[in-house]
């Protein structure tokens, strides 16, 4: 009895080709369909980018002795715009400070002085107290009863009442143990100011 070969394909395996062509068709756009969102999820968020990207303050509108927080890196970050009464202010209450100078204080180089600021008029400072965290409030008025006959103002931090001059520095005999730090910043024209690059840059 002689066996016979079939060489041609019968009807039915030419459409079982045809539908497992498909199905692989298919199962690959499914899968590229469902990749291509998870990979896009692991970018970071642009709020994410956002939160370490520099920030810039337009300052054009800021009037002296006003006070502008925004954020950087998920803190906020005063910006004060100090009067001459204010700027003097500054230099005459140094015996009631722990660092005067700002020899123990997390700032830029460039900004290590009295009023720890490349322009007199401008405070730049993070609004984070280095006892817990806390947010401190803004004082300026001096002498108010609640803080002390001594207050010259600036920032106080009333929940374990940390307190802090109109230059970011702490106060002798407070939790507080640094000056508030300083972010690194520059100003990019005389309205503009930016937060979070390297001021000789």
């Amino acid at each position: 009895m002689t066996n016979s070969v079939i060489s041609a394909d019968s009807p039915d395996d030419a459409n079982r080709r045809l539908w497992l062509g498909a199905a692989t068709a298919a199962g690959g756009a499914g899968l590229v369909a469902t990749t291509v969102p998870f990979v896009a999820s692991l970018a970071p968020s642009e709020k994410a980018r956002a939160l370490g990207a520099p920030v810039d303050v337009d300052l054009g509108s800021l009037r002296p002795g006003e006070l502008r927080t925004v954020e950087w890196r998920g803190k906020p970050v005063f910006v004060l715009s100090r009067t001459p009464e204010m700027i003097d202010a500054l230099a005459r209450h140094d015996t009631l400070l722990a660092d005067p100078q700002s020899r123990r204080s997390e700032q830029p180089e460039t900004v290590r002085n009295a009023l720890r600021s490349s322009r007199p008029e401008l405070a730049v400072i993070e609004a984070v107290c280095t006892h817990l965290g806390c947010v401190p409030t803004f004082r300026p008025t001096p002498g108010s009863p609640d803080i002390g006959a001594q207050w010259p103002g600036g920032f106080y931090c009333p929940c374990h009442g940390s307190k802090f001059d109109l230059a970011g520095r702490v106060f002798k005999n407070v939790p507080a143990p640094t000056n508030l730090t300083v972010p690194p910043h520059r100003f990019l024209s005389e309205t503009v100011l930016l937060i979070g690059t390297d001021p000789t840059a």
